[in-house]
């Protein structure tokens, strides 16, 4: 069952440092790259994932194809994709060992949450980090030296 207790979508979002971003844009205009300047604010590393535009950089973070490249652990996987996209980026996810899959607004598919779930991943569905930060009122994140 994804997460939907504020109590558990802020426990997530407050032990996470490193958030990758799957199907991240260059273009200052679209979403993801509104979400991830967001989280970059709020103290977080972003990952970004985009086939399309790798090795180039956004938001000063290096683009990735895949998430098995990054060879930093993953805390969440932030999908902007469409639903029927979601199982490749939970494969992606569950190959890497990350914690947790974030779906974005709009972006649902029961059975990969399922699988998901089932191989130990906590899961988000249809709502945006960017949102939940503020109404759960979350501190920055910040790094232990």
């Amino acid at each position: 069952m994804p997460l939907t207790r504020d109590e558990d979508i802020a426990e997530l979002l407050t032990s996470a440092r490193n958030i990758a971003v799957i199907g991240a844009s260059d273009r200052a205009g679209r979403p993801s790259y509104g979400v991830m300047r967001f989280l970059q604010d709020h103290g977080y590393r972003i990952l970004p994932v985009n086939p399309q535009i790798t090795g180039e950089h956004v938001l000063g973070e290096f683009v990735w194809r895949e998430l098995s490249q990054i060879g930093v652990p993953i805390d969440i996987v932030d999908v902007f994709r469409r639903p029927d996209a979601v199982m490749d980026a939970v494969d992606q996810a569950i190959f890497v060992g990350a914690k947790a899959v974030w779906m974005q607004l709009g972006v649902i598919n029961e059975e990969a949450a399922a699988k998901a779930e089932g191989a130990g991943l906590k899961v988000v569905m249809d709502r945006c980090p960017a949102i939940e930060i503020p109404r759960l009122r979350l501190p920055k994140v910040t790094t232990e030296a």
